[in-house]
């Protein structure tokens, strides 16, 4: 379910007015149900990001050489 769709009916069982989508915009629900979603998703991408520098700096097995043409790491 949307997050405008919910808001609306808590206004509902609120005896509140429902808004349209374009009044629930400015909304401060709106808001932070958008930015806790972009928040998880930055640190989602950002903490993989980081773990993958670190496994290259560390020279795992699994990451081939900074640099390295394909054909001299693949194993076939």
């Amino acid at each position: 379910m949307t997050a405008w769709r919910s808001f609306n009916e808590e206004q509902s069982q609120h005896g509140a007015a429902t808004v349209s989508w374009g009044t629930y915009l400015p909304e401060p629900d709106f808001w932070e149900k958008t930015l806790q979603n972009w928040q998880s998703e930055f640190l989602a991408v950002g903490t993989m990001a980081v773990f993958t520098i670190y496994l290259r700096s560390r020279g795992s097995p699994e990451s081939k050489p900074v640099g390295a043409p394909h054909g001299e790491t693949t194993s076939n």
